[in-house]
């Protein structure tokens, strides 16, 4: 009985010991580097409303296969999307409507479907057809710097644009709030490029601004953002 019961235990040893080999684990697949846009550059403005969109290449750890999504919006939220495309190149030709500011943005693919982040957005503007009145520029902001935290409490909130046409006079509408875009107007036909606002702790802020001139031309323009300490 004790020799029956000592092969038992060696055959159990054997067993739990020499077993088959164990899986071999695939590769953990990784995403294509993030693009980099090169035209039109940011803040360009197009004479050509057919306008072709370039990019440099992304790379991928496993050598696979890339395409690339561009999106085209009226916003930098992306929420106004005029147009999504796919390219097997790092070019792709889009007409465009005429005296419009658009953004843009591209990301990578590969062939297992796992996508880089996008890119960073750049802006550009597409000449109107009638060229005797030229809207205001893209405005620019100055302070806060995007996505920074301040001090709550008064906040000055300051930016800039600019004009082609020398006899233009700028006015500015500005929206503010705690809404993703702003609906609230702050201030209408503001002549200076700075308002200030009052703010709360621990909030994070949304803010654009509208730049007109006395033609009737106006430029949306981004949603900024600020958070309070």
């Amino acid at each position: 009985m004790k020799k029956l019961s000592y092969i038992s235990f060696i055959s159990l040893i054997i067993s739990s010991c020499g077993g088959g080999d164990e899986p071999i684990a695939e590769p953990q697949n990784l995403a294509p580097s993030i693009p980099n846009l090169m035209s039109p550059t940011n803040g360009k403005v197009c004479i050509d409303n057919t306008v072709v969109f370039e990019w440099e290449a992304a790379t991928d750890p496993e050598k696979e296969v890339i395409t690339y999504q561009i999106e085209i919006a009226k916003d930098n939220q992306f929420t106004q999307l005029v147009k999504s495309a796919e390219s097997s190149t790092i070019s792709q030709s889009i007409p465009l409507d005429k005296g419009i500011t658009y953004f843009w943005r591209v990301k990578a693919t590969d062939s297992k479907k796992l996508s880089s982040k996008y890119s960073s957005t750049f802006n550009f503007y597409t000449e109107a057809l009638v060229t005797a009145n030229h809207l205001p520029s893209l405005p620019t902001l100055v302070l806060p710097a995007f996505g920074s935290a301040v001090n709550a409490g008064a906040t000055t909130l300051q930016w800039s644009a600019t004009d082609s046409d020398p006899s233009d006079i700028l006015t500015y509408d500005v929206y503010f709030g705690l809404d993703n875009p702003p609906t609230a107007k702050v201030v209408d036909n503001k002549t200076s490029t700075s308002v200030d606002v009052q703010t709360v702790a621990l909030k994070r802020y949304y803010w654009k601004v509208v730049a007109k001139d006395n033609k009737g031309g106006q430029t949306i323009g981004q949603v900024w953002n600020f958070k309070t300490n």
